[in-house]
């Protein structure tokens, strides 16, 4: 089942979609893209939000967001997670469980934009460790370019988390796609989102990804993609 592992879906909860009805059109983008399962990803902001604010909103979107599927079966199933933006003692935090997707057994963060430290990469490390939830670092592409990775898929790749790229990475062109293709080959890049906000600016472009990638390594990538989605659900 194709997942989009990434987006901001749940009505006016973040700076994601601003409606039910936006919400509505974004799905339905969505299906027409082929995209059969899609996990809501709410910003969540420790330093801003406490986490029992952030869920009962949380709780709220997503309840008007399910009456209006009501007898949709044309649209992707939708699962419940965050976009957890990283902080010091994230893995000693007792709520975090409250954010993971679904199962409680992954969940998505987001790194800062300056350098990290080696604490950061093994606060990482303990999320897996001590708790038992394998952290999904979101939007890896953000945090590198064709010309400055700083090393950082060689060293997620040596770590117990699963890297997930954005669908711009590989519509952007030129050095950009081949390194995102590059990275997808070697199995650095493991789940795929589309991080769409709204119809605008940040439309889903999840399909068209899927469709470069097919294209250019084979089913045969596409499909892994699939199965490490599959691992994150299964039981």
């Amino acid at each position: 089942m194709f997942t989009d592992f990434h987006s901001h879906i749940l009505p006016g909860i973040d700076d994601g979609s601003s409606s039910v009805e936006e919400s509505l059109k974004l799905l339905e983008i969505e299906a027409e893209q082929g995209i059969k399962r899609v996990v809501a990803t709410p910003h969540f902001y420790a330093n801003h939000d406490s986490p029992e604010r952030f869920l009962e909103r949380r709780e709220n979107a997503k309840a008007l967001l399910e009456k209006a599927l009501e007898n949709r079966i044309d649209m992707p199933k939708i699962e419940i997670g965050a976009e957890v933006h990283f902080f010091r003692g994230i893995s000693d935090s007792e709520f975090l469980p409250e954010l993971t997707i679904t199962n409680k057994r992954f969940i998505l963060i987001e790194m800062p934009d300056s350098d990290w430290s080696e604490s950061m990469y093994s606060e990482l490390e303990s999320i897996y460790y001590q708790r038992g939830i394998t952290p999904i670092i979101a939007h890896m592409d953000r945090y590198i370019s064709p010309f400055r990775t700083r090393k950082i898929p060689e060293k997620f790749s040596k770590m117990p988390v699963l890297v997930q790229a954005n669908a711009s990475f590989f519509l952007e062109g030129g050095l950009t796609s081949k390194l995102a293709l590059k990275l997808l080959k070697e199995d650095k890049i493991q789940l795929l989102g589309s991080d769409c906000h709204n119809l605008t600016k940040r439309p889903p472009k999840l399909g068209l990804a899927a469709e470069v990638i097919r294209k250019k390594l084979g089913e045969e990538y596409f499909e892994r993609i699939e199965n490490y989605g599959e691992t994150v659900f299964s039981k």
